[in-house]
């Protein structure tokens, strides 16, 4: 029996385009006429297309969630640009990535690495490797004395740190100071909570840690008693603050929308709110309304046939309870890029979008 041969405009099926690009004249134009071709162009295209709807739609809370060193590699600057145009509600990101931005928005500079340099020789002069980038000791040291003035300034809510708390509080002393962009400076100026799951994992930890260490120290003890007990003197902090208030947050929103840079610990921390509801209406009786993405845009180099949770697909992650399945309305882009090469593009589209809709 031969083909039954069919034309796909008769069976609903979407025509691709090539990119002319005589008719492009902007950043935004281009993404646009990259939904319309193949592969890896189609992708960022269709991102641009969801993240567009998820900003236009005044009911949805965006949720953007970062790992890897974004802010040593000079992107920082446009995570700013996106609070400030308020595009980005929230974020979840690792504390490395916040601290590599704090040097940068006190004054410090991180430099390029020589492959001629070797590693034992950095060490020596105090210059810490991020592949092709350097960050210097002297610039953590420096964050370290702004931490050590907020915490000894600003007692917090409660008497008790979280995450979010700590980092509203860093932005506020940034805000007060002026100077050069920071990430939390922009979110406690556009009131947006930002997020560190894993903060003992970070520079930021250390340095908290290390403060309550210092004031224990003060107090008589030494530094051998402080950790070799049992009890060791830790600061006030509780991660679960975070957790409630970033579901009390959730709650708020009629849509969720999450834009996930790299993977990790934030792009899983930001999505388990859903399980985390069921769980609760499971084990305790409740009936709350569960809190699921409808909108989400990846861009991560992680393929998915490694297993691990950074290069996992949304339509996985609908099995969990996550995102709302694209039956009922989930819109999903997966972007296999090295961000450092996407995102710029796609942000100076959006921006760009955003001036042509005023």
């Amino acid at each position: 029996m031969g083909r039954e041969l069919h034309d796909g405009r008769k069976d609903g099926l979407t025509p691709l385009e090539p990119i002319d690009l005589e008719r492009v004249g902007s950043f935004s134009d281009l993404l646009a006429a990259m939904e319309k071709t193949a592969f890896g162009g189609r992708q960022i295209g269709t991102a641009f297309d969801i993240l567009r709807e998820a900003i236009a739609d005044s009911s949805c809370r965006i949720v953007m969630t970062i790992s890897g060193a974004m802010t040593v590699a000079k992107q920082g600057k446009i995570v700013c640009d996106l609070i400030d145009r308020g595009m980005v509600d929230a974020i979840v990101a690792t504390g490395a990535l916040i601290a590599h931005g704090l040097t940068e928005s006190i004054g410090r500079t991180h430099y390029r690495w020589s492959p001629g340099m070797s590693d034992e020789a950095l060490y020596a002069k105090g210059y810490n490797r991020v592949y092709d980038t350097l960050e210097m000791e002297a610039n953590l040291n420096d964050v370290e004395a702004l931490v050590r003035r907020v915490l000894s300034r600003d007692p917090p809510q409660g008497s008790t740190w979280s995450s979010a708390r700590f980092c509203h509080a860093i932005g506020a002393e940034l805000a007060a100071d002026g100077g050069a962009p920071a990430i939390l400076r922009s979110a406690f100026e556009r009131g947006v909570p930002v997020f560190i799951p894993a903060f003992t994992d970070s520079e930021l930890g250390l340095d908290m840690a290390t403060s309550r260490l210092l004031q224990a120290v003060a107090e008589g003890m030494t530094i051998e008693s402080c950790l070799e007990q049992a009890e060791p003197p830790v600061p006030v902090f509780n991660p679960f603050i975070d957790l409630l208030d970033y579901a009390r947050w959730t709650r708020r929103a009629d849509r969720l929308a999450i834009w996930t840079i790299g993977g990790g610990v934030p792009r899983n921390w930001a999505q388990q709110i859903g399980p985390f509801f069921d769980v609760i209406n499971d084990r305790i009786g409740a009936d709350l309304e569960i809190p699921r993405f409808r909108y989400g845009v990846r861009i991560c180099p992680e393929p998915v046939h490694w297993g691990g949770l950074s290069g996992c697909t949304y339509s996985e992650g609908v099995s969990w309870g996550k995102f709302v399945a694209p039956a009922d309305g989930g819109r999903f882009a997966e972007v296999y890029a090295d961000a450092t090469t996407l995102l710029p593009l796609l942000a100076k589209a959006l921006f760009e979008w955003q001036e042509e809709r005023r």
